[in-house]
């Protein structure tokens, strides 16, 4: 049920697209109603976490440590994995963030017959999740050739790398069926390993069902169906300046696409998703080791309310700690 659900959810969401275009005539309502309300959820939403995330106190410096801290001069720091200094948490983000680095240094454990707990290298996970984000993003950036008149010459040349095994035409890109293999694998490794299997729920499927459904109809529409591009491309400029406006028939299959991408970015800030905002946001990885250099202060305390001493608390509940045998310092 865990996987049927979100299925039948992306099922949905293509039927009512379909529907809603075909038979009742809602183009309008798809093509441009539909997209700036989900652009608003996202926007909207993105910004509301990330605040909501930068408002919360840390009571405690947390940062997780992987290497030798800072400490005697004659030992050496390991300045990425726990960093002490602005450049090293600056270092450690970037990595994080560009390169995966904690996912790249997991392991997976496994109990073998003795019993014996065997550690293993894991890098296929952070192979297949570098390879899905950094194709994700090329298609995200291709697609901005749509919302501007003029292409600028820099799309041009990630379009031409894309497509650089080329195969007919239109040009075959490689981002196209690079994404269909991750999140494929994505899905696979959920599906067919217990222990992740155990712990995922419909809300880690239904994404990787909305993703796999925005790039088989991008595929379909590219290659296999026919569409209007000059149409959509009027359309897509006309959201980016405010001035939408629909032109003849452009083809059901975008406006289930453009459907898609649109429950995709309404869903985004509510979800795992997320994490592309979060990982700036944690305590865990943008907080310096320093804690023996410099004192951090709790921002949850009240300047009104003075520090209650373990002396002043033996002062006032003496007597009550003596009738109850607990040892007290001073008699």
């Amino acid at each position: 049920m865990k996987v049927l659900y979100p299925f039948i959810a992306v099922l949905a969401l293509v039927a009512l697209a379909f529907v809603g275009v075909k038979a009742a005539g809602l183009q309008y309502l798809f093509g441009v109603v539909i997209p700036y309300m989900a652009f608003a959820m996202f926007l909207g939403g993105f910004i509301y976490k990330v605040l909501h995330w930068a408002k919360s106190p840390v009571p405690f410096r947390i940062p997780t440590t992987c290497g030798q801290a800072n400490s005697l001069k004659f030992i050496e720091q390991n300045k990425l994995d726990c960093p002490s200094t602005f450049w090293g948490v600056t270092g450690r983000m970037l990595l994080e963030v560009f390169l995966f680095r904690s996912l790249f240094r997991n392991s997976k454990a496994e109990v073998h017959d003795g019993p014996k707990l065997v550690y293993g290298s894991s890098k296929y996970l952070w192979l297949f999740g570098l390879i899905f984000h950094y194709t994700f993003l090329v298609i995200v950036i291709r697609h901005m050739r749509l919302f501007v008149g003029h292409v600028p010459d820099f799309l041009h040349a990630i379009e031409a790398g894309d497509a650089l095994f080329q195969v007919g035409a239109p040009l075959l890109y490689q981002s196209d069926l690079i994404i269909l293999l991750a999140v494929g694998f994505l899905f696979l490794r959920r599906l067919i390993n217990a222990n992740v299997r155990y712990i995922s729920l419909p809300a880690d499927y239904f994404p990787l069902f909305l993703i796999f459904a925005i790039a088989v109809t991008g595929i379909l529409m590219r290659y296999f169906l026919r569409v209007d591009i000059i149409n959509i491309k009027q359309l897509a400029v006309g959201l980016a300046t405010f001035s939408p406006v629909l032109h003849g028939e452009i083809g059901s299959i975008f406006y289930i696409h453009i459907f898609l991408v649109c429950a995709l970015m309404a869903y985004f800030p509510f979800s795992k998703l997320m994490h592309m905002g979060g990982v700036w946001m944690s305590p865990t990885r943008n907080m310096a080791n320093n804690s023996r250099m410099v004192r951090h202060i709790n921002p949850w305390n009240d300047p009104n309310i003075k520090p209650h001493s373990y002396a002043d608390y033996e002062d006032e509940f003496r007597e009550f700690m003596t009738d109850a045998n607990i040892p007290v310092e001073k008699e």
